[in-house]
C-alpha cells in the first residue's frame, strides 16, 4: 500500500498490533509512539504521542530513503512498513506473538508482553538506524539503557508515594549492541530482529525463535479470522473491526477495553481528556449481540462470565466501568510532566467517572443477562447466581429511576433527569420481566408490570418536548441528545411510532453537520462541544435504517467508511471540517458501531453472514 504523504503527517495514521494482553500503536514513519507493558493499563514504555521529547519511542529510520507504504498482512494484526531508496529496500513486520503453545484453546490467554520488529531484507544494502528511547513508568522518571550479556536492559526508579518504584524491560537483537545503545548506522545486509519484552526472557530470543512465533502468530490470526461470519457487503471493513476487538479483549478475563490509549483529546488544546483503559459496561449488550452474530460466541461468553463475576450482588452498588480485572478504585491522577497531544492537557491516568452515578448501566448488565440466558445453557446453579443479580438489579432501578443522574455522557456538573438514562431503567425492567417468564418466576414478573408501564408513561410524558416534536436529552431542557435515536434499537418505540420517527428527524437536523453527529450541542462542564462523535454517526444511520430510510442510512454509512484511517481504524471522535481522527484510539465502541451497521444494512442484499 502506497502511503500519501499528505497522511503521513496525520498523527492518526496509526495502526495497532496487540494480542489480548497489551498493544502498541505504530505511526505512518514506521515509529512505535504508545505502548504499556506488560498490560494495557500498565504504564507507558512508549508515548511519543503524549509528549514527543518526554514520552519516548521506538523508531527504525532508512538513511537514504523512506517508508513507502504500510498495510496489515490480509485478515492479520501484523503490520508490514515498507522502506526503499536508491541503496535498496526493507520491511519492517511488527507484531505480538499470539498463539497457542499446545494446541489447547485456553492457552491462547497465557500470551506474553512481546513486541517483535522483523527487519526484512528486500534488495540492496540500505543503511538503517534504530532510535530505542524507551522512558518507563510514564517517564516519570529517569529511564537508563545498559549493555548487558546478550541483551539491553531499560531501567528506571523514583521515589513514589508507596515507596520506591521500578520498571524494566528487555530488548533482544541481533544488530550491533552499541550501534543501537548510540543511535548509529548500521549497513542492512540480511534480515534481523528486535525482541522487546517486559520479562527477561528464559527462552533467549533468535532468528529462528522470532521467525517461529511470526508464522505462528500470523496462523493464528488466519485462523481465528476464518471463523468469522461476514455480511456479503463491507467484508473487508467489518473484518478489521473484528480484529480490532479481538485485540482490545483482555485475555486474562475476558474484559473489554473502552480504547487502547489514555488522553488524546476530544478537541486539540482542550481538556476532554480521559483514561479510557478500562470496560465500561454500558458497551456491553453491544458487544455481545455482535459477537454472537459474526460467529465469536466463546468471546461474548468469557465476557458475560467476567461481567457476572465482577457485577456485584444484593447490597454493593453497581459501577459502569471497571478495572480489566475487575478494579473498584480506577482513582484519577494527572501527570503534570507530560505536555500532551499536540500541547492538549492535561494527561490523566485513572478514570473519575467510575464514582459517577449513571442509572443507564442498569438497563446494559440486564440486556446482557437476557440475552446470555437466550444464547447459552446454564447450569441450575448459575442460574441461581444471575436470578440474584436480576432481582438486586431492580430493587435498585424502583428507586433510582426517579432520581436524578449524570448520564450517558458522564456530565461532571448538576445531575439532571436524563431521557436516555430513564430509557434504560425501563430496558432494565423489562428485560427483568422476560428473564423472569424464561425462569418460570411468572409471579414475580406480573407484579412488575405496573412499574414498567410506569416508567414508560412518565418518559413519554416529562421526555417529549412538543415545542421540539421530539424526545429531548433532559426533563425540562428543549437540548436534543443523539442517545434518544437508541429508543428504538431497546425496543422503548417501534421504529414506526411517529415520536421516533420525529425524533431521528430532529435529532438529525440539530446534530448533524455533512454526515458527522454532535452527541449534544448544549454547554457542560468544559464548554461547547466541538467534535463529532463517532458512534452517534453510526446510531443515526442505524436508526434511519430502522425508520425505513435506508438509502439514505447507506449513503452516510459509506461516507462514514471513508472517514476512517488508512488501516480503516476509528477513534473516539472526528474533526467536523477535516474529518481527522480525534479522541482516545482505537475506539471499541465506534468499530462495534461499525460491525452492527454493516450486519443491518446487508440485509437488503440478503441476511445470510458466510464466513471468511
Amino acid at each position: 500500500m502506497t502511503i500519501d504523504p499528505a497522511r503521513l503527517a496525520d498523527d492518526y495514521h496509526l495502526g495497532m498490533i496487540g494480542n489480548g494482553r497489551t498493544c502498541a500503536l505504530i505511526d505512518g514513519h514506521g515509529d512505535i509512539v504508545f505502548c504499556c507493558l506488560p498490560d494495557f493499563d500498565s504504564a507507558t514504555v512508549f508515548a511519543a504521542i503524549l509528549d514527543a521529547d518526554k514520552g519516548g519511542s521506538f523508531r527504525i529510520e532508512m538513511l537514504a530513503g523512506r517508508v513507502t507504504g504500510q498495510a496489515f498482512e490480509r485478515n492479520t494484526n501484523v503490520l508490514v512498513t515498507s522502506y526503499a531508496g536508491d541503496e535498496g529496500a526493507f520491511e519492517v513486520v511488527d507484531f505480538m506473538p499470539r498463539y497457542t503453545t499446545d494446541g489447547r484453546a485456553g492457552a491462547e490467554f497465557d500470551v506474553a508482553p512481546d513486541v517483535v520488529r522483523r527487519i526484512r531484507l528486500v534488495r540492496g544494502t540500505p543503511r538503517i538506524r534504530v532510535i530505542y528511547d524507551p522512558r518507563l513508568d510514564y517517564a516519570r522518571g529517569e529511564t537508563r539503557v545498559v549493555r548487558q550479556p546478550g541483551f539491553l536492559k531499560a531501567m528506571s526508579e523514583r521515589m513514589g508515594e508507596h515507596g520506591l518504584a521500578y520498571e524494566s524491560a528487555y530488548l533482544w537483537t541481533d544488530l550491533d549492541h552499541d550501534a543501537v545503545l548510540s543511535g548509529s548506522e548500521t549497513v542492512l545486509d540480511r534480515d534481523r530482529f528486535l525482541f522487546l519484552s517486559y520479562h527477561d526472557k528464559v527462552q533467549v530470543p533468535d532468528d529462528n525463535l522470532v521467525e517461529l512465533m511470526l508464522q505462528r502468530t500470523r496462523a493464528y490470526w488466519m485462523l481465528w479470522s476464518a471463523r468469522t461470519h461476514l455480511p456479503v457487503q463491507y467484508r473487508a471493513e467489518v473484518m478489521r473491526s473484528a480484529l480490532v476487538l479481538k485485540m482490545l479483549q483482555f485475555g486474562p478475563t475476558g474484559a473489554f477495553l473502552a480504547a487502547a490509549t489514555t488522553s488524546l483529546p476530544e478537541t486539540i488544546g482542550e481538556e476532554r481528556n480521559w483514561d479510557y483503559r478500562f470496560c465500561w459496561l454500558r458497551d456491553a449488550s453491544m458487544t455481545v449481540a455482535v459477537l454472537q452474530r459474526i460467529g465469536h460466541p466463546q468471546m461474548a461468553a468469557r465476557f458475560i462470565d467476567w461481567l457476572l463475576r465482577t457485577v456485584p450482588t444484593k447490597n454493593d452498588a453497581l459501577q459502569i466501568m471497571y478495572g480489566i480485572r475487575g478494579e473498584r478504585d480506577l482513582t484519577e491522577r494527572t501527570l503534570e510532566h507530560l505536555s500532551g497531544y499536540q500541547d492538549s492537557r492535561p494527561v490523566r491516568i485513572g478514570n473519575a467517572a467510575f464514582t459517577q452515578e449513571q442509572h443507564d448501566i442498569f438497563g446494559v448488565v440486564m440486556d446482557v443477562f437476557y440475552q446470555d440466558l437466550t444464547l447459552r445453557q446454564r447450569t441450575p446453579e448459575s442460574l441461581d447466581r444471575v436470578w440474584t443479580r436480576v432481582r438486586s438489579i431492580i430493587r435498585n432501578v424502583s428507586v433510582a429511576w426517579q432520581d436524578a443522574d449524570r448520564g450517558i455522557w458522564e456530565i461532571r456538573g448538576e445531575k439532571r433527569h436524563f431521557v436516555f438514562s430513564k430509557v434504560l431503567c425501563w430496558v432494565a425492567i423489562d428485560r427483568s420481566i422476560k428473564i423472569a417468564e424464561l425462569l418460570g418466576k411468572h409471579t414475580w414478573a406480573e407484579r412488575m408490570r405496573p412499574l414498567l408501564k410506569e416508567v414508560h408513561d412518565d418518559i413519554c410524558t416529562r421526555g417529549w418536548n412538543a415545542d421540539k416534536g421530539a424526545f429531548v436529552q433532559s426533563y425540562g431542557s428543549a437540548d436534543l441528545d443523539a442517545a434518544n435515536l437508541l429508543m428504538a434499537e431497546y425496543g422503548f418505540l417501534a421504529p414506526t411510532d411517529p415520536r421516533f420517527i420525529a425524533t431521528v428527524e430532529r435529532t438529525q437536523e440539530e446534530l448533524c453537520i455533512d454526515g458527522l453527529m454532535f452527541r449534544y450541542r448544549n454547554q457542560d462542564d468544559f464548554g461547547v462541544p466541538q467534535s463529532a462523535f463517532t458512534v452517534c454517526s453510526f446510531w443515526l444511520v442505524k436508526a434511519l435504517a430502522s425508520v425505513g430510510r435506508r438509502g439514505e442510512a447507506r449513503t452516510l454509512f459509506e461516507s462514514l467508511l471513508r472517514a476512517g484511517n488508512v488501516h480503516g481504524l476509528y477513534s473516539e471522535d472526528l474533526d467536523f471540517g477535516t474529518r481527522r481522527q480525534l479522541g482516545n484510539f482505537p475506539q471499541a465502541y465506534s468499530h462495534l458501531a461499525l460491525i452492527d451497521c454493516a450486519l443491518e444494512l446487508s440485509r437488503d442484499e440478503g441476511s445470510t453472514l458466510i464466513q471468511a
